[in-house]
């Protein structure tokens, strides 16, 4: 809100700082909420069914902010960018008014007694991280150890790659939709389908991964093969008339390519045991998100207009990495599963005796990597 207020640049700048400050919290607290409430076979569906939520808002806002601009327009006083700064600050604080009585883990929400909290955590006992509660005391040991886990590194270069497109792609749209022939007024109006297929794209894998187990890393090869495809047709293909339509379709095409995004990030609460652990993993993806959206917002240059051909070719270059690093990740997983399948046959326990072993250690705060009954999901 107070950005409505700024005159120049070195406030906008610093109020943005502060924004970002506040606003990293966001994503980690979101799959960290996923992880105390849901199983680990519902995390991806739990995941994509909160992040659907963007591309919902998206198309409303979008809305409400043409029709802000529009009325300023036509009857002056403050500037479109102030009225819609003011409008979108209005929103966030009324989302944290009910986030802060609705959202928390199972034992931190006020809206369940005692024995619903008791029943919400043992629903998720057979994750293998434990409770909520679990590993409160932040653990060197458990740090060290992040950083030698392949795990930080496939989500660390997943999450980059993809967000360099989505950086792009997400900061400059309305250029990509004024490349196309749209005006200025019609951008904002055409990104409104863009936003529908998100939402229906993420709820019907979210579907999908709730009926199918085991499938969030090929769905996320998916993703990046039509996610390069469409960006590297929309670049190849001249700014003229008769393409307008045909590039305008393969920019709706990349909207999946943020499947590999949350879908990754729903592998964390899933396959990082230890909380000082997952919490390391978490804001190192974190990092890498906003190192990758910086990086994004720089490769479109206005020098490059009006087809921005290198900003495009390079955005396909990341999908085309992105695909290799997934296929890598899903074939550790796959390996390291397999690896702990034959010890476990080896040591002669029954499988009930595996299984509560893998609770009791998880319970203990222990890692994945020291929790030879822990299984990756995939």
């Amino acid at each position: 809100m107070c950005i409505s207020a700024a005159e120049n640049w070195a406030s906008i700048m610093a109020l943005r700082a502060l924004q970002g400050f506040f606003e990293c919290a966001v994503t980690p607290g979101f799959l960290f909420i996923t992880g105390a409430w849901y199983k680990s076979k519902e995390h991806a569906d739990r995941s994509l069914f909160w992040q659907s939520s963007e591309g919902f808002f998206s198309i409303v806002c979008n809305l409400m902010l043409y029709g802000i601009a529009r009325y300023v327009e036509g009857h002056g006083g403050l500037a479109a960018w102030r009225c819609i700064s003011l409008f979108l600050g209005g929103l966030t604080l009324v989302g944290a008014f009910a986030s802060f009585f609705i959202l928390g883990t199972p034992h931190e929400v006020r809206w369940l007694s005692k024995e619903e909290k008791r029943m919400a955590t043992a629903r998720t006992i057979s994750n293998n991280v434990g409770q909520d509660t679990t590993g409160k005391e932040w653990k060197w040991d458990q740090v060290i150890e992040a950083f030698k886990d392949p795990q930080l590194y496939f989500s660390f270069a997943n999450t980059f790659l993809s967000n360099i497109p989505n950086g792009a792609i997400t900061t400059f749209s309305s250029l990509m939709y004024e490349s196309f022939g749209f005006n200025s007024w019609q951008s904002m109006l055409y990104g409104c389908p863009r936003n529908a297929v998100y939402v229906g794209v993420f709820l019907l894998v979210a579907l999908y991964t709730r009926k199918v187990r085991n499938q969030r890393l090929w769905v996320m090869l998916l993703s990046a093969i039509l996610a390069f495809i469409g960006i590297l047709t929309m670049s190849l293909l001249p700014n003229t008339p008769e393409h307008k339509w045909t590039k305008y379709g393969m920019f709706i095409l990349t909207v999946v390519f943020s499947l590999s995004i949350f879908l990754g990030w729903s592998l964390i609460p899933s396959n990082v045991a230890g909380k000082t652990k997952n919490s390391v993993i978490s804001s190192m993806t974190l990092i890498s998100y906003c190192a990758g959206n910086m990086a994004g917002a720089q490769v479109f240059q206005t020098k490059d207009a009006p087809r921005y051909l290198p900003g495009t070719i390079a955005c396909a270059a990341c999908f085309g990495v992105q695909f290799v690093v997934i296929l890598l990740w899903r074939f550790y997983y796959m390996w390291e599963n397999r690896r702990r399948d034959r010890a476990a046959a080896a040591s002669g326990l029954s499988m009930e005796e595996q299984e509560r072993i893998g609770r009791e250690l998880g319970e203990a705060d222990v890692t994945d990597m020291k929790n030879p009954h822990f299984r990756y999901a995939m």
